[in-house]
């Protein structure tokens, strides 16, 4: 049975991903932000999942006004990060799940939580600045990534208890980890939460080794 180890959540406003990619991380405005990472990345370090389940929104990179999913779970190999206009960010592709994902797929769709599943898919700020922020400049994301995005953008968005119905519990040898990284559009994406974590097994308690 698969671990849920814990909840992230962070904002992914793209002057974060600027200031890491541009190496302006140690400038004064910068450097007390930064600063405060460090437990968060060093609890990530410790934890070392295997997986990262990142439910973040798309900014018109994989998706348009033309089609509009209230959900869609990434369940490709990999996910290049998305030209978002002026080139894309200079980080590692993004790493799939494709067992896991499509292990989340069916359990979800068969217990009438509906999905779109996308087969291939770029990747824009609201997944990879998230995983800056948790993981740093590395030369390889260290963990792999399900990307779950979720229409922030047309009216009507998911309600909020629709986004809290528990996820089926993935029954596989992996330790994942549950990242809420999302945003209010109209708040200049500084509004954001974390998931909250829900056990591996059929209990709703959640398992001892979350942090927060």
């Amino acid at each position: 049975m698969a671990l849920l180890v814990g909840g992230v959540g962070c904002s992914h406003v793209p002057a974060v991903g600027a200031a890491i990619d541009n190496d302006k991380v140690d400038e004064p405005y910068w450097a007390p932000y930064f600063a405060k990472l460090e437990p968060a990345r060093a609890w990530m370090a410790e934890v070392r999942p295997d997986v990262c389940i990142v439910v973040y929104n798309d900014h018109a990179s994989a998706f348009s006004l033309e089609v509009i999913p209230t959900f869609a779970l990434g369940l490709a190999d990999e996910f290049p990060p998305a030209d978002e206009g002026y080139g894309p960010r200079p980080v590692p592709v993004v790493q799939g799940h494709p067992e896991l994902a499509w292990h989340l797929a069916e359990s979800l769709i068969l217990d009438e939580f509906d999905l779109t599943l996308v087969n291939e898919m770029p990747v824009d700020h609201g997944l990879t600045v998230p995983l800056s922020v948790m993981f740093g400049q590395p030369a390889v994301w260290p963990s792999r990534v399900i990307p779950l995005c979720v229409n922030v953008v047309q009216y009507p968005p998911p309600t909020g208890h629709r986004c809290y119905r528990p996820f089926a519990a993935p029954s596989m040898p992996s330790r994942v980890t549950s990242g809420w990284s999302c945003s209010a559009p109209a708040a200049c994406h500084t509004s954001c939460r974390p998931s909250v974590p829900v056990s591996s097994t059929s209990s709703s308690t959640p398992p001892s080794s979350t942090a927060w």
